[in-house]
């Protein structure tokens, strides 16, 4: 166990360097940029090391897997982080998803929004939620197109029980972490746009942009929040 928190507790410092140089090389303030740990596949005990080194939001990408780490961390640390769902949602799994998460990441359609509305009102829950925007248009990915994401954004907003506060996209995958950069850089550009038409701008924060392998790019084209999974916790265990 030490060796894996060494070897954890490093990697988070490491991380957070890179975030500081990337920020700082466009003059913006490294603590305008958060960190998330994706623990997709993570063991408790791995999840536990990187709350113990400073991370304090999580992403998951499933409602079950969720739950079952949820469960095995127990109360006691939940009380130390935000949870953030990142994947796709199933209309199924909402109302789990709602009793679960802090804030609902991938939201990619106005129909999915009003059903957590309703979940949202029906518990009496306050929850945020981010736009997932499909910034290649990809048909085998989630996101609303980027051409929909200002409509589908003056449509979600108002909705009770929950708090649209940003955005999350991903880009098509390429080694060479230079080829994120425009995409990065347009939904950089919708994120202004829609923060300028936004009710309440200050709430809306969240440029979710960037993995482990382009998060530096994702910085120096604006992000708030990185998502970062094998770079701090090493290559990733089979599903």
């Amino acid at each position: 166990m030490e060796r894996v928190y060494g070897a954890i507790q490093s990697r988070v410092g490491q991380v957070k360097a890179a975030l500081a140089q990337a920020a700082l090389r466009r003059d913006r303030d490294p603590s305008g940029v958060a960190l998330m740990a994706v623990v997709k596949t993570r063991s408790p005990e791995e999840i536990r090391e990187v709350l113990a080194a400073g991370v304090t939001l999580l992403g998951e990408n499933r409602v079950q897997e969720g739950a079952a780490h949820l469960e095995a961390l127990g109360p006691g640390p939940r009380r130390s982080f935000r949870l953030h769902f990142i994947g796709r949602l199933q209309t199924n799994k909402a109302r789990k998803a709602m009793d679960m998460f802090d804030s609902i990441d991938g939201v990619d359609s106005l129909h999915l929004a009003q059903l957590l509305s309703r979940l949202a009102q029906d518990a009496g829950l306050a929850r945020d939620l981010l736009l997932e925007v499909n910034l290649g248009e990809e048909s085998q990915k989630g996101g609303v197109a980027p051409s929909a994401a200002e409509a589908l954004a003056e449509a979600v907003h108002g909705l009770p029980g929950l708090s649209l506060t940003g955005l999350m996209g991903v880009c098509p995958y390429a080694q060479d972490a230079e080829a994120s950069r425009p995409y990065y850089r347009d939904l950089h550009h919708l994120f202004d746009r829609l923060r300028r038409g936004h009710p309440q701008p200050g709430t809306f924060r969240w440029l979710s942009m960037g993995m482990s392998h382009d998060f530096h790019v994702a910085v120096e084209e604006g992000a708030t929040l990185v998502r970062v999974g094998e770079a701090l916790f090493g290559p990733r265990r089979p599903a």
